[in-house]
């Protein structure tokens, strides 16, 4: 049987541990330490230059091997090598040393205020309303009007359908549409009071709005209200799936069925149902614009349900366009922060309504008015014919973490 080849040596000595000298040892120890080092810190040797534009193997920096410390000028080379890693960690000390020097500036603690008038901040009055909520009720009144908002014939000849139009956000967005010269109708579960201060307001943009009360769950009452539309105006050009229904739940195991289905139902059955009525009805040019929210896009403790559905009116909002665009029918989504509507106090309990939106970079929720722009804009193929399939979040800003 042939013999296992000898094992390396340092300096000539045997392989053999016992015969080593104690000094090799430690040269061998030093050496161990150094290859580590420069390992570690990404020491290299650095390359002759070079007057060829392309970078190859050759011309790249190595790192120092075991035959480079070894070779007559290791030690030179180690001794460049953590002179230069000790020159660059003394300019990061100079940098950090630069910026722990200069004073923070003070933290403001009152809410910006980037709009064209002033807009409400935390905190509210506590309070807390029956579902579904009343707008009529809310203190303070919520600001849908948008009274510097001067429409420009955007949706001049259509008609737009806008679902929880009586209040809320549902109620600028119709306010703002007939502005901007739509035929509006309005389709609300059962808040008269809400509905009328709604119709009144599109009246003083010069427009009569269609008013039908139903349930959305049902898929009847969806087709009967298209129809009732169509009927109407002769024609369709906007679908605004606006209508929801949220409420916090603060423990996993408090979250029934019922309230799960509930949920489900008219926020994801709601918005298939009307889509699937109205787009026989629709041509080219004719839009699609759902309420997503910031919670389908971060999710949300309290809103599992909630939450589940947005993202689904996000996903749904993404994959719809593929059916739709060889029509000519663009589908997109907005997907606001907190707004101060009659979801809320019909939704959270007093104390907690008290400091709604007070979480923001903005430091108070949305009033209606800064989150409908973002549906007309959408809806109008004057200015976003070139996006369907798209998620805007309208978010009050981001806290980077």
């Amino acid at each position: 049987m042939g013999s296992n080849p000898a094992a390396p040596t340092i300096s000539g000595q045997s392989s053999l541990l016992e015969d080593w000298p104690e000094e090799e040892f430690g040269r061998l120890a030093q050496l161990a330490e150094r290859l580590l080092y420069t390992q570690d810190v990404g020491g290299s040797i650095p390359s002759p230059p070079t007057t060829s534009p392309q970078t190859s193997i050759r011309n790249r920096p190595r790192r120092l091997s075991v035959r480079d410390l070894m070779s007559p000028d290791g030690d030179a080379r180690w001794r460049t090598s953590r002179c230069r890693l000790k020159k660059t960690a003394a300019a990061h000390r100079k940098i950090q040393a630069e910026v722990d020097a200069k004073p923070k500036p003070p933290q403001k603690e009152e809410a910006p205020q980037t709009g064209a008038r002033k807009y409400p901040v935390p905190p509210f009055a506590k309070q807390h309303q029956p579902k579904p909520g009343s707008e009529e009720d809310l203190d303070p009144q919520p600001m849908y009007d948008e009274p510097f908002y001067n429409g420009s014939g955007k949706l001049e000849g259509k008609v737009a359908i806008v679902t929880g139009g009586d209040s809320g956000v549902g109620r600028s967005i119709a306010v703002l549409c007939a502005r901007e010269g739509a035929d509006v109708a309005i389709i609300y579960l059962a808040e008269h009071e809400d509905e009328e201060q709604t119709r009144l307001a599109i009246a003083d943009e010069g427009k009569e709005a269609l008013l039908i009360s139903g349930d959305i769950t049902s898929r009847q009452f969806c087709k009967e209200a298209i129809a009732e539309v169509v009927n109407k105006f002769g024609r369709l050009d906007v679908l605004v799936n606006n209508e929801a229904f949220q409420l916090h739940v603060d423990k996993f195991e408090d979250l029934t069925e019922e309230h799960f289905d509930r949920t489900l139902k008219t926020n994801l059955y709601g918005m298939f149902h009307m889509c699937r009525e109205a787009v026989p009805h629709m041509r080219s040019g004719a839009a699609i614009v759902n309420n997503g929210s910031i919670t389908g896009l971060q999710g949300n403790k309290a809103l599992l349900d909630y939450s589940l559905t947005k993202g689904g009116i996000h996903a749904f909002t993404r994959s719809l366009p593929a059916h739709l665009l060889p029509r000519g029918i663009r589908v997109n989504a907005v997907a606001p922060g907190p707004v101060w509507t009659p979801l809320n106090p019909a939704d959270k309990q007093a104390e907690d309504v008290a400091q709604f939106g007070s979480q923001t970079p903005m430091k108070r929720p949305a009033q209606p008015e800064e989150i409908a722009p973002a549906f007309v804009f959408l809806a109008s193929s004057q200015m976003s014919s070139y996006i369907t399939g798209e998620i805007l979040p309208v978010i009050g800003g981001y806290s980077g973490g």
